[in-house]
């Protein structure tokens, strides 16, 4: 027997706009539909919002998993004096779409607030590259950043990782893999509505069918792309999906942002919870009537511009620390 739960209403403004997101941007996402999304336009003001802030961008090649070249793009100030803090950004797009450019312009104007340093890592994408490949990859980044924090100008003591979405659960995904292998020390981590469980079995993942953006339907693809036959069974690591996790001591300060009408809600409170409960560090927002990337999406609501305030001002108190 099906159990259909009711939907949590949308935030009348995110509503309003979300009419004319879903023109662009459909709700569902299937297998079929992959090559299609890879196809859409790269941001064409990218560029001059890294001259916005004095910033060059620095292209890189280094090792990924398996020894594999994967790419890194750097920003930063090149007239900065000394060190300054290191954001290190992975995209989102559910595991199957996006490149190392998707998002990051959320994080430039830290290079001109705080003489941060941003790197944001390619990794490879499923379901041509699935597990471990996409997380271990953005691990093999972070590493890369912490080893050559010096010459970037990046202050080790400083060095936060964040992303959103599919960015945010490979953040979560790395942060573990760092902790457990004793690899770079990180300041905090930054997970923006993170995508962090493939079982999908939460009421939320319930609620948000056919509305919003990125569904349950949704869901499944990236998860399925991931993980293949793996997926929903106990053969999958917490580094893929960090919600499997039953020890989250050790971490970072951490700050978790979700809406409430979207897939992710219950998994990220959920995590925050788990974090509360192992004696960790963590701030938790949900945001009421917010869909999927409400923020990126409708910058000018409301409720997008109190939730990105929250968001500086949290990494405001890691950067400044």
């Amino acid at each position: 027997m099906t159990t259909t739960f009711p939907v949590p209403p949308f935030d009348p403004e995110l509503s309003a706009a979300l009419a004319l997101v879903g023109e662009q941007i459909p709700s569902t996402l299937t297998p079929e539909m992959i090559p299609l999304m890879r196809q859409m336009p790269a941001d064409p003001t990218l560029a001059d919002q890294v001259a916005a802030v004095r910033a060059v961008a620095e292209d890189h090649i280094i090792p990924g998993y398996g020894g594999a070249e994967i790419a890194v793009t750097v920003y930063r100030n090149p007239e900065q004096v000394g060190t300054g803090p290191g954001i290190f950004h992975i995209h989102g797009g559910g595991m199957i779409i996006g490149d190392r450019f998707t998002g990051v312009q959320g994080f430039l104007p830290y290079i001109a607030s705080h003489g941060a340093v941003v790197v944001t890592v390619e990794y490879r994408l499923a379901p041509e590259f699935p597990d471990p490949v996409p997380v271990e990859d953005c691990y093999a980044g972070l590493k890369w950043t912490a080893e050559n924090a010096e010459k970037l100008g990046i202050d080790s003591s400083r060095l936060i990782v964040g992303g959103a979405s599919a960015g945010g659960g490979l953040a979560a995904g790395v942060t573990l893999l760092s902790r457990d292998r004793q690899g770079p020390q990180l300041r905090a981590s930054l997970l923006i509505y993170p995508m962090i469980d493939d079982r999908n079995t939460t009421v939320s993942s319930h609620q948000i069918q056919g509305i919003g953006v990125w569904d349950r339907v949704s869901n499944d693809t990236g998860w399925d792309a991931l993980l293949g036959d793996r997926r929903g069974t106990d053969d999958v690591s917490i580094y893929a999906s960090p919600s499997r996790a039953t020890d989250l001591s050790g971490l970072p300060p951490t700050f978790i942002e979700v809406g409430s009408a979207e897939v992710f809600r219950d998994e990220d409170v959920a995590y925050a919870s788990a974090i509360w409960a192992s004696g960790g560090d963590c701030e938790l927002h949900v945001w009421p009537g917010g869909f999927h990337g409400f923020d990126g999406l409708a910058p000018q609501a409301q409720l997008s511009i109190m939730a990105v305030a929250a968001r500086v001002q949290w990494l405001t108190r890691m950067l400044d620390a």
